[in-house]
This record gives structure tokens, C-alpha cells and sequence, in this order.
């Protein structure tokens, strides 16, 4: 059966979806490939408030993660969601701040050490030429000689001053569905946006029939879909974003126009530049044959002092 349901592209409804912490732990789950205990979120929810140039939606968690031998640790994760193109700048002032952030510092005996951090991308724009629809951007200790340390890593001042970083171009999913990750983010693929309104997603509920995570995922999406408030909240996203297409595409025009008109001028110089190219051979050839300025001014139909100044 096809389910129409919120489109969770929108900061709204993404909100909305993962405020619910069994969402957010099965999404953070599938991200880091590791068991979430628990999730919680942080004492600051960032999100553009202005939005004057660039779309952001930005929420901070604590996930406690148990690792393939059993310990246990504390990660956070700078969960970062964008619909436009942004200037990777924004991106590294804001996780400047997390590193700032006295809240995000640990103790363990007589030292302080920072939490070990991921950065969370989910983008609606395309990153380059990059295929890939997920992007793992996973640091690694290495000697002189570029061989890998293992010995002793991970280790918490190393884990303080790096971090790693996962990427997922939302446009580059296209129903694609091999892994556990693809498939929780397969509710963000825009593939499935409804005909007549980009604010609703119709989802196949037969193609996750058999996982209670992912039916309770599109559950959430299809109350978010009935919630009156949300898709208020929908409809200024879309009023802001149409009024920024429009600036983007007066811009666009604007730029057009000035290439066009800078392409004119450099042609009319470049012409220019020849023609008095031709005028210096013309009366170089005439000079050479012994006629004077005055005779050279007759010929040409130029004032003397025109030659002159063709000639300098």
C-alpha cells in the first residue's frame, strides 16, 4: 500500500521526526554502523532561525555506543541537514563552536579530555563529482613513513583534536537500498515526492513491511503529514525557498547579462586593437615610401596629429 506521508526533506518535519529518540537511535545506529544504547539530545538545538542566505537545520546528540569488543563510550553527534548549496565555511564556524563548547568536555580522573565528535552532513545538493550517496570521512593515526599506529589508539587526546566526519548527498540516493543506512534513509529520497506537492513523500509501506523500525519511522512521517502546524511550517519553508529561487534565478540573469555585455566590450577591443594594428602597417608602408605626415593625412583623411598618434 502506498503511503502518503510528510516529506522529512524540510527542516520542519525532519525536526519533528527526530525528536523522537527511538528515531533518532535507529538513525545514529545505522550512521555510525555501531549498537546505540542511548540517545539523548544535548542541552543546545541549533537551527537557522534567520535563514537569510542558507537553509540549516542543526541538532546536537549524546549517543552512549557499544564497540565490537564490548566497551562502552560516550560520542557526540553535530547533525547538520541542508537543502541548498553552503559555503563550507558555516559549516566549520558552527563546529567551532561545538569544540568550544565547555559542555562537550569529559573528565576522567585528574584530566580533561574533548568527547569524541561526528559530524553529520545531510545535504539536498549534489558535492561535486562524488557518486557515492554516502560519504565516510574517517581519520587514522599514521607514523613518518606513513605506516598506520594502531598501538594505543584510539586515544582521548587524539580523539579530542580530530574527528570523523559522514556525508549523504540526498540526491544521489535514487531508491538505491543495499544496506541498513540506505534503507533508513531511503524515506529522504526525493524520488519519492509526490507529483503535485513536494511536501508529501508516497512511500511503498510493503517495501519495509518486515522491520518494525522502519514502519515506525514512516509512521511518524504519516502523523506528521496530518499535523496542521507542520504543514504550516511547510508552507513558509516553501514561500522563503521560492522567494530565494527567485532572487538565485534574478541573480543568475544578472550575471548572464554582465558576461554577456563584458564579452561584447573585450570583442570591441579586441577589433579596435586590430584595426589600429592595420592603421600603423598602412602608414608605416607609407612613410617608407617617402610620403610626408601631410601627404599621409591627405590619403588617410586624418588630421596629422591622428597620425601621429596612430604612429606612437
Amino acid at each position: 500500500m502506498i503511503l502518503r506521508v510528510a516529506n522529512p526533506i524540510y527542516d520542519s518535519v525532519f525536526k519533528y521526526l527526530v525528536e523522537d529518540l527511538r528515531i533518532a537511535k535507529i538513525l545514529i545506529s545505522a550512521l555510525l554502523k555501531k549498537e546505540v544504547l542511548e540517545v539523548e539530545v544535548r542541552k543546545h538545538e541549533y537551527t537557522n532561525g534567520t535563514r537569510d542566505n542558507i537553509s540549516m537545520f542543526r541538532i546536537d546528540f549524546g549517543a552512549k555506543v557499544r564497540e565490537s569488543d564490548g566497551s562502552q563510550h560516550l560520542v557526540l553527534i553535530e547533525l547538520q541537514k541542508t537543502w541548498l548549496e553552503t559555503e563550507t565555511l558555516r559549516l566549520r564556524q558552527y563546529l567551532g563552536a561545538q569544540y568550544a563548547n565547555p559542555d562537550n568536555i569529559g573528565k576522567e580522573e585528574s584530566h580533561e579530555f574533548g568527547i569524541p565528535m561526528v559530524t553529520v552532513y545531510l545535504l539536498g545538493h549534489k558535492v561535486g563529482d562524488i557518486k557515492e550517496p554516502i560519504i565516510y570521512a574517517v581519520h587514522k593515526a599514521y607514523d613518518y613513513y606513513g605506516n598506520e599506529v594502531t598501538e594505543g589508539i584510539p586515544d582521548p587526546f587524539v580523539e579530542s583534536l580530530v574527528h570523523d566526519s559522514i556525508i549523504v548527498q540526498i540526491p544521489r540516493l535514487h531508491g538505491r537500498i543495499n544496506n541498513k543506512l540506505e534503507k533508513v534513509l531511503s524515506v529522504f529520497d526525493q524520488t519519492h515526492k509526490d507529483k503535485y506537492n513536494r511536501q508529501m513523500l508516497n512511500i511503498d509501506e510493503d517495501n519495509y513491511e518486515d522491520d518494525t523500525d522502519m514502519m515506525y519511522i514512516l509512521r511518524r512521517l504519516l502523523a506528521a503529514a496530518s499535523d496542521a502546524k507542520l504543514r504550516q511550517d511547510m508552507n513558509v519553508e516553501d514561500e522563503y525557498f521560492t522567494a530565494i529561487e527567485n532572487r538565485d534565478t534574478a541573480i543568475m540573469n544578472r550575471d548572464k547579462k554582465i558576461a554577456e555585455q563584458d564579452q561584447y566590450i573585450t570583442e570591441q577591443k579586441n577589433q579596435i586593437a586590430e584595426h589600429m594594428k592595420t592603421l600603423q602597417a598602412t602608414i608605416n608602408s607609407l612613410v617608407n615610401r617617402g610620403m610626408s605626415l601631410d601627404e599621409i593625412s591627405v590619403v588617410m583623411g586624418k588630421t596629422v596629429e591622428e597620425i601621429k598618434s596612430i604612429i606612437c
